[in-house]
């Protein structure tokens, strides 16, 4: 299988879309957490947190946005972290994994799924 290059956009872009920060305040939000918008876009909006905001109506994680705006997850956490703080979004976190409800698969088993994956 051969890796292709990621196609991150113009840098310049990406520094004016975050307005020169190269890191999320709050590092909060992983790849996996979901994002659900609490209102509708305004006037005078920065595009991309209007893009973000119309699709969050219903939850969507880190990972899809990225996907979705065609921007590296650093730029979509930073944007995500503007969006949090003025109270636009709520980010809703996955339950630890320890938490009793689900319990952990036996490791004889991933290996044995591993192996079986590998073997196709």
């Amino acid at each position: 299988m051969t890796r292709r290059p990621v196609d991150i956009g113009v840098p310049e872009r990406l520094y004016t879309v975050t307005g020169g920060r190269s890191r999320a305040v709050d590092d909060s939000f992983d790849l996996v957490t979901l994002i659900v918008a609490e209102c509708a876009p305004s006037a005078g909006m920065q595009s991309e947190h209007v893009r973000i905001l119309r699709l969050c109506r219903t939850p969507t994680a880190v990972v899809e946005l990225s996907a979705d705006l065609g921007m590296p997850v650093t730029v979509v956490r930073i944007l995500l972290g503007d969006l949090l703080a003025t109270g636009r979004i709520t980010a809703r976190h996955p339950p630890p994994p320890s938490g009793g409800s689900f319990p952990l698969p036996d490791s004889a088993l991933l290996k044995e799924v591993l192996v079986g994956l590998r073997n196709l």
